[in-house]
Order: C-alpha cells, then sequence, then structure tokens
C-alpha cells in the first residue's frame, strides 16, 4: 500500500500567527517546524500501523525545506526543493491514498486559523465550476485526476468541516485546534495532537476503498479573485482572461492545470 502524504505549517497544533509560517523569523519558524516534524512523524506512523508499505512525504508549504530531515520518520521518502516540475511533485497513479497534514481552511473563513488560499498576502479565492475551494480542494482535484482519493484532513477544526463538506463522511478529520479568529486558537497539545493523527491515520488506512476520488466535469471553468485592484495589476496571468479589477477567468482542460492562471 502507497501512500502520499501533503503537508502545510498553517494547521499545526502551536501554531496561529502568520510570523510562525510566513516571516520566518528565526525563533518562531524554527518551533513550528519541529512542531510540523511531530505531526509529520504522527501521521508516517500510524500509516505503518495501518499497513501502508511505502510513504512519500511532500514538503509542501510555501517554497520548501520546512522539514528537519535529521527528525524525519526513518521508514518514509520525502521530497522538497526548489523548481519543482508540478504542484504535488511525485505523485501519480501509483499511490493507493493522498494525506493532508497540518492544513488550512479556505481564505474567507469565519474563525478559521491562518485562512488563506494559495496566498495569504494576495488574499486569493478560487473557484472551480461554481465552487469555491481552498488547498484541500485543490489537492483533492489534482490526487483525482490520478484516481487517487483524499482519506485524511488534519488542521483546525474549520479546514476540517470543509474537507467532509467538499470530499464527505468517509473521509477522516482530526482537528488539533479550533479557531476563536484569524490569529487566535484554542490548542490540542502537540503530544496529544500527535497522538489524535496517528490514531485518525490509521483509520484512514482503513477507509482507503470507501472514499472516492474527487473529480470535477471536464473542461473545469476556473476564476481567480483577488484582494484589490492593487493586488490584481501586478498579475501576469499565462491562460487567464481578466473580467473585472480584481477577478481572473480561464478554462482547465486537465485538474493538473488549475493553479495555472
Amino acid at each position: 500500500m502507497k501512500v502520499y502524504i501533503v503537508t502545510d505549517l498553517e494547521g499545526v497544533s502551536g501554531i496561529c500567527l502568520f510570523e510562525q509560517t510566513r516571516e520566518k523569523q528565526p525563533e518562531l519558524y524554527e518551533e513550528a517546524r519541529k512542531l510540523l516534524m511531530g505531526e509529520v512523524n504522527a501521521a508516517v506512523q500510524g500509516c505503518i500501523d495501518g499497513g501502508a508499505t511505502e510513504i512519500v512525504v511532500l514538503d509542501g508549504h510555501g517554497g520548501g525545506f520546512n522539514f528537519i530531515p535529521e527528525e524525519m520518520h526513518p521508514d518514509a521518502q520525502f521530497i522538497t526543493g526548489i523548481h519543482r516540475p508540478t504542484w504535488l511533485v511525485g505523485l501519480d497513479g501509483s499511490f493507493d491514498a493522498v494525506l493532508c497534514i497540518g492544513f488550512h481552511a479556505m481564505m474567507g473563513t469565519e474563525n478559521g486559523v491562518l485562512h488563506h488560499t494559495q496566498s495569504s498576502k494576495l488574499e486569493s479565492r478560487y473557484r472551480y465550476n461554481g465552487i469555491e475551494m481552498g488547498e484541500i480542494g485543490q489537492v483533492a482535484l489534482v490526487a483525482g485526476h490520478y484516481d487517487v482519493p483524499v482519506v485524511m484532513v488534519s488542521g483546525d477544526k474549520a479546514v476540517c468541516d470543509e474537507a467532509k463538506k467538499l470530499l464527505g463522511d468517509e473521509i477522516v478529520t482530526v482537528a488539533v485546534k479550533e479557531g476563536y479568529s484569524r490569529h487566535c486558537a484554542k490548542m490540542i497539545p502537540p503530544k496529544r495532537a500527535r497522538e489524535l493523527i496517528r490514531e485518525g491515520a490509521k483509520e484512514a488506512m482503513r477507509r482507503i476503498k470507501l472514499c472516492k476520488p474527487f473529480k470535477l466535469q471536464l473542461p473545469i471553468k476556473g476564476e481567480l479573485k483577488v484582494g484589490s485592484k492593487e493586488i490584481a495589476d501586478q498579475i501576469k496571468p499565462r491562460r487567464a482572461k481578466r473580467v473585472d479589477d480584481v477577478t481572473f477567468v480561464a478554462t482547465f482542460e486537465s485538474a493538473l492545470e488549475i493553479l495555472d492562471f
């Protein structure tokens, strides 16, 4: 059983400020990296407990280099680095399942901790065939292209609710915090959060056959809306058409193209 784990940073227990994840202030960011490794390793071990025989972990936050290599679980392989040929590099149809660890809710989600979609600085929002999606939906669409289901999501309560609404009740969700605002949350302590993630990943292995790959009818009609005209003026679209001060639209023949506006 072959498993692909996508990681982010904003959804990890103990993290509630962009200064921990975006500005990379040394002390705050280094602590965040350690917290991330704890949850990644818990997910890896849970997959192994559930029968996984090959596990690949993508360093998915920002430009990579968030992992602490010496602390990575010895039974996992990991992907990091820049100039990636694809967004979810290494993912293909040979995998049985995708897990999303440390994720956050889409831009604009009430009480979503550090909520954003792709770029918090652009305040970007995405719709595909009329459905607004965050990064969970985007991962699920790309995985669905390869007929691979997303079987687990961990992060704050808001992203867990988002995952259930979009992908169905069979998906395993593990909420490690609950937001009071974008920058304030009630946290499950990291040691307990890791226990829950390990248990969740083990259960997710059991549910692989129950979870369906997520697909939309092709071609996919995409919409990208950013936070202001000034932001939009700085965007140089590759294929999209600008339809108003803040909105770009494009048509995608494949789910692999959905970020290529």
